[in-house]
Order: structure tokens, then C-alpha cells, then sequence
């Protein structure tokens, strides 16, 4: 009986694997299947490379949308990475355990807030605080950045937090018993120690900061040109797909299924990227 029970749930985890790697893998070849012919239609380098994204005067340039995503992605991790790690160390060796009852369920709780309560908390709160600080619309790539680098940190602390706690204590008692302070047996043995699931936490971050749509939406000003500073409006890949699939049609609609292979590509490139550096450092 026992060998029956243990045949058959061998068999239902076969089955869900299987159905998670054939879910993607249609999705990838839709992805392809729809958006690659038109980049074919509208050309490789006027479709990458192009400025201007006019669907009525059928000009299909993505490259601004492109380094738009790049540099709020960027901004987020700049701003989300250091709180993040930071606030891990702090929770898994710093915190009192009465603080830590109170923080722990709150880092849970802003990880499952949906993202369009993010974009709103954004719109009435980050924007209208940027427009007093900078004498500005208020809408653009900083306070996007802002808002992106706040919904990151949930993630980044969730796993980070249970790396570093994953770390064999004699590591630390070892560290103190050369003379080590606590803090420098943190940072200088807990932490590096735990450096692989830290990047793990950063990348899973860096994949919600990419592909982060609605939240976006409401604070970056949707302007399809290059920024030109902080300050200025923009309009990623994933924004681009969204405010105009609704209406779109014929190569238009086509031309944002390309816009979604670049974005895949985009994700795959940073993925394996990061994975490299990570198997270098360890």
C-alpha cells in the first residue's frame, strides 16, 4: 500500500511538472510566433533601434521604451537593494524579538499588497510630494523608481533574511570566538556566507521590478521619448503593451507582441547574466 501511495504521487508531481514546463513553453512559442513576424515586417534595427513609436504614421521604434525600463529598473535596485539586504541583516541578528512579532507579519503583509494599491499609494502620496520637492508635474522616472525600489523590498528582505539565518551558527560563534565584535561577525562572516541566496533575493526583485505594469502606469508620466534626466517622463516596455493593446490592430498589434519577445529576451539576457556573476563569485 505504501509503495502504491508513494507510485502515485510520484506520478501526480511528473504530471504537474510537466504541465508547468509545456504552460511555458506555449507561452513562449505564442510569444514568438505572434511578435516575431513583425519585427521581421518592420526591420531588426528600425524596431530596436528606432525613436519614434507613432502607430498611426506606422513607425514602430521601441528603443526608448527600452532604456526607459532599463533605467527604472536600475533606479529600483538602487534603491531597493541596499534597504533591502540592510533590513534583512537587521531582522535575522539585530531585531528584539518583540519588534521582530510586530516587523515580520508587516514585510508579509506589503508582500501580498496587489500592485495597483501600490500605483495608488504612489499617485496620492510619492507624486504629489515629488511635485513640492522638485517644482515639477511629479510624475516621471524618479518617482517610479521610488515606487518600484518600495515594492522590491518585501522580496529582497523575505529571502535574503532566510539566507542569512539559513548560515550554520558555529560560523558566527567561530567569528567571535578570534575576537570578532557581533557586527563584524555579521558582515564579515554571516553575510558573505549567505551571498547566494542574497543575490537570489536581489534577482527576484530585479524580475518584479522589469516586469511591474499597473504601479508603473500611475507614476511615470507614459511619455514614449528618451529621458532626459530624472525628472523626465517614461514609458517601459511592459507600459507600452498595455496602454495600447486594447485598441491596437493589424501590424500595430503585432508590433506590441514584439515588444513582449524583446521584453522575454530582455528577462532572459539579465537572468543568465546574473546567474554567470553568481556562479564566478561562488
Amino acid at each position: 500500500m505504501k509503495y502504491l501511495t508513494e507510485r502515485i504521487m510520484k506520478i501526480l508531481f511528473l504530471i504537474a511538472a510537466c504541465t508547468s514546463i509545456l504552460a511555458v513553453t506555449l507561452i513562449c512559442v505564442f510569444l514568438f510566433f505572434s511578435g516575431v513576424p513583425a519585427i521581421g515586417k518592420i526591420g531588426i534595427s528600425d524596431f530596436l533601434l528606432g525613436m519614434k513609436w507613432k502607430p498611426l504614421n506606422d513607425l514602430y521604434g521601441i528603443f526608448p521604451m527600452i532604456i526607459g525600463s532599463i533605467y527604472v529598473t536600475a533606479g529600483a535596485l538602487v534603491i531597493g537593494v541596499p534597504i533591502g539586504i540592510l533590513s534583512a541583516v537587521f531582522m535575522a541578528r539585530f531585531c528584539p524579538n518583540k519588534l521582530y512579532s510586530i516587523l515580520k507579519p508587516a514585510i508579509n503583509l506589503l508582500a501580498g499588497i496587489p500592485s495597483i494599491v501600490y500605483g495608488f499609494f504612489g499617485l496620492v502620496v510619492i507624486v504629489p510630494l515629488m511635485q513640492d520637492l522638485f517644482d515639477y508635474g511629479g510624475k516621471g522616472l524618479l518617482t517610479a523608481s521610488i515606487l518600484l525600489g518600495i515594492m522590491i523590498l518585501p522580496t529582497i528582505i523575505q529571502v535574503a533574511e532566510s539566507s542569512i539565518r539559513a548560515v550554520p551558527e558555529s560560523y558566527y560563534e567561530g567569528a567571535l570566538a578570534i575576537g570578532a565584535t557581533h557586527e563584524r561577525s555579521v558582515f564579515s562572516v554571516l553575510v558573505p556566507a549567505a551571498r547566494s541566496g542574497i543575490t537570489a533575493g536581489v534577482i527576484l526583485g530585479l524580475g518584479r521590478a522589469i516586469g511591474e505594469t499597473m504601479a508603473v502606469i500611475m507614476v511615470a508620466g507614459n511619455q514614449a521619448v528618451l529621458p532626459k534626466g530624472l525628472l523626465s517622463g517614461v514609458r517601459t516596455l511592459t507600459a507600452n503593451i498595455v496602454l495600447e493593446m486594447g485598441y491596437a490592430a493589424d501590424l500595430h498589434r503585432e508590433a506590441l507582441f514584439g515588444t513582449g519577445v524583446v521584453l522575454f529576451v530582455f528577462i532572459l539576457i539579465i537572468n543568465l547574466s546574473i546567474s554567470l556573476v553568481k556562479r564566478r563569485a561562488v
